[in-house]
């Protein structure tokens, strides 16, 4: 904290200091659906970071894993190309086609990764729920959720705006939205499109080009229907075509010596096209309310690499990945009614739903070796399918969760939820030309599993809320493209979740601190590995056990009109148990990959109006993240020391009119962020990608009906 005071006493004009408010000086409320019912984010015995629209156009966030500053033991572990952002939460995490940590998406749950890390156009907020969600959200909610909400169109008045950033690195964007009503009242309808480019980090010494270029377009349609009395209808169409570079990958120690330069022969490209459609409806009934989500989201990635990541052309991979899933939900939840029986008040609410999707995922994953490199008798080109696969996966969820307040004081919950799911894969892994016999699966499991939690919540007053939580968090098992042999199949995956917590509000709304302290307990731990007989290719294994324990703190506070203060600090100690085992080896005692020791944020938000009557004001927004050392690898071989990052931004700003100017990881900290054994051709045994350096632009914005 001692940096966020210095940070407020060397930004912090004397004028606002001393400007006493004209008014009332509060935070805002602020209303999620971590548990799919509107909520004061204060009174759910959940731990919730939400980060809102103000927020993500002030910190100039376009994509989900910037976010994560602001949210305690939240690590993103992201490669260059978007189609890989894997997040952790405590811990928790695994691989893209099974993650641990559920992304939903205006009430859509995004089942693979692939779909989930796409840009923000029109966002209304971001919910970071950490702790397991399996009892409401299902089978890849172990760990928390992620929760993305799109702003609603309007039905009163027509606004929108236009941003252009430019940047450093020959950055380009642009992005615009227009809301308004088509009939006042009725119908409302928002378009939303935006287009982003800019050169790489990383320069390709053999050729002089760069290799982790961006760019892409993207778009969102709504319509909102709201016909009279208590239905509303809401239809989502959103797009991202995306054509970036290839990835940056490089031997680890020579990323850490010469950061952002690469030697290879071969330069590829990752190329993503995701579309989704989700139709929302939604009755508010006097006794019980009604709501169906039903969405398609279709997803195509292409990426074309070197697998070698030197000069000499030894192999590539041409990987064709492509997916269509199909989900439907709909919930019952009953209005909120007060109770009397005897003496005692008490209010009592309910929820029951139910999801089926249905999965189909297909892969073609081409490696491609040069001659005499797998054998010195072959002189030929052999090329590897591994894998050529198709998985189809059908579910089904039954949910429900009851919540009996009394005197308003006490608050005891309990839910509960039951999965099934049916998985079939076809796996067919096979050489051309033909030099070894191909190994052919084709078969089917079937998980069933229910997850249970509780929780009691006490408020002493109405500003202070204290709490426990229990439940147990599952994901389901499946099969993996391409494995080790004896690796086709994994198991299920449990963890037990015990959460104590307090939230509380102070000054009279102008400060709240909310603190946590949680433990898990897993059993059968996924853990996404790199496969020894693929190069750059991962498969998930069933390790053991694991434990992980940490607190949690989180700040707001807005002591002046103009002046808003924020921090976090997450605390993570993740271990596997004794007798686990990975890869035939012992990692009994070794800390969880990916998981830092501690992450804290701390920061100041600036306003002060230039005219005492004027409608022009300065803005000045200054953070610092800082991140606890953390390993690479299971076996503790790798790892990056803690490191920090510093981010601030600061303009003018009219009614219709901002300019500002920004700068991101300004001190330019060289750290890197994922990493993963690889033994074959990088001489420390470990390729990485470097985190982004220091990036800087100017940021115009136009809006209208403001």
């Amino acid at each position: 904290m001692l940096i966020l005071a210095a940070v407020v006493a060397v930004l912090t004009p004397a004028t606002a200091i001393a400007q006493q408010p004209a008014g009332p000086v509060t935070l805002p409320p602020v209303t999620v659906t971590a548990q799919k019912e509107p909520a004061d984010e204060q009174r759910l015995p959940v731990s919730i970071s939400t980060i809102t629209s103000a927020t993500l156009e002030d910190a100039g966030i376009t994509v989900v894993s910037d976010a994560a500053i602001y949210a305690p033991n939240v690590y993103f572990a992201d490669f260059t190309a978007r189609k890989l952002s894997n997040p952790r939460f405590r811990g928790i995490g695994s691989s893209p086609a099974n993650p641990g940590v559920a992304t939903y998406i205006d009430g859509v749950p995004q089942l693979n990764t692939n779909s989930s890390s796409i840009d923000l156009l029109d966002v209304d907020q971001i919910e970071f729920v950490r702790g397991p969600q399996s009892a409401l959200f299902g089978r890849n909610a172990l760990g928390g959720l992620i929760n993305i909400t799109s702003a609603r169109p309007s039905l009163t008045t027509w606004t929108g705006s236009v941003l252009a950033p430019i940047g450093s690195s020959d950055a380009r964007d642009v992005r615009g939205t227009v809301s308004g009503p088509v009939q006042a009242g009725k119908i409302g309808v928002a378009l939303s499109l935006g287009y982003g480019r800019r050169n790489g980090f990383t320069t390709n010494d053999l050729t002089g080009h760069t290799l982790d270029d961006r760019a892409a377009f993207s778009g969102k349609g709504q319509l909102l229907w709201a016909p009279g009395g208590a239905w509303q209808a809401r239809v989502i169409v959103a797009g991202e075509r995306a054509r970036d570079g290839d990835y940056a990958l490089n031997d680890l120690v020579a990323i850490r010596k010469t950061p952002f330069h690469a030697l290879r022969n071969f330069e590829g490209r990752t190329d993503r096209d995701v579309m989704s459609t989700t139709v929302e409806t939604r009755r508010s009934g006097s006794r019980v309310g009604f709501s169906s989500s039903t969405g398609i989201v279709k997803w195509k990635t292409r990426d074309l690499t070197d697998l070698d990541y030197t000069p000499s052309p030894l192999i590539t991979r041409d990987n064709t990945e492509k997916d269509v899933q199909f989900t439907q939900e709909v919930r019952l939840a009953s209005a909120v009614r007060p109770v009397t029986a005897g003496s005692q008040s008490r209010v009592f609410k309910w929820q029951a739903g139910a999801l089926v999707f249905h999965q189909n995922y297909k892969q073609d994953a081409i490696n491609s070796f040069a001659p005499f490199l797998i054998s010195p008798l072959l002189s030929v080109p052999v090329s590897q399918h591994s894998p050529e696969s198709a998985l189809d996966d059908t579910g089904l969820g039954v949910y429900g969760q009851a919540t009996a307040s009394f005197h308003d004081r006490i608050d005891l919950s309990a839910g509960a939820r039951l999965d099934h799911e049916r998985k079939h894969a076809a796996l067919q892994t096979f050489f051309e030309p033909v030099i070894a016999p191909p190994n052919n699966v084709s078969a089917d499991r079937h998980f069933t599993d229910v997850s249970p939690q509780a929780s009691i919540a006490l408020r002493t007053r109405a500003e202070q809320m204290m709490y426990v939580s229990i439940g147990r968090g599952f994901k389901a098992g499946g099969f993996n493209p391409a494995s080790p042999a004896g690796h086709d199949a994994y198991g299920e995956e449990h963890a037990w979740h015990t959460e104590g917590g307090v939230k509380t509000s102070f000054a009279g709304g102008r400060l709240s601190a909310n603190a946590a302290v949680f433990y898990i307990d897993w059993r059968d731990l996924q853990l996404n590995l790199p496969n020894p007989a693929v190069p750059a290719q991962f498969y998930i294994s069933n390790v053991g056990g694991a434990t992980s324990s940490g607190v949690e703190l989180e700040l707001k506070a807005r002591p002046h009109d103009g002046i808003d203060v924020f921090g976090i600090v997450g605390v993570d100690h993740a271990r596997f148990k004794a007798g686990s085992t990975s890869s035939g080896a012992d990692v009994g005692g070794k800390m969880l990959p990916s998981t830092p020791d501690y992450n804290a944020t701390v920061g100041v938000e600036l306003s002060q109006r230039l005219r005492t009557h004027g409608m022009v004001s300065a803005y000045g927004r200054a953070e610092i993240a800082l991140y606890g050392g953390f390993q690479y690898d299971d076996a503790n071989t790798a790892g990056q020391d803690a490191y920090s990052l510093g981010n601030f931004r600061a303009g003018i700003r009219g009614r219709n009119v901002d300019v500002q100017a920004w700068v991101r990881n300004a001190f330019d900290t060289r750290y890197v962020p994922v990493a993963f054994a690889y033994g074959n051709f990088a001489p420390s045994g470990f390729v990485g990608e470097p985190g982004k350096p220091r990036t800087f632009g100017v940021t115009a914005t136009v809006r209208f009906g403001q």
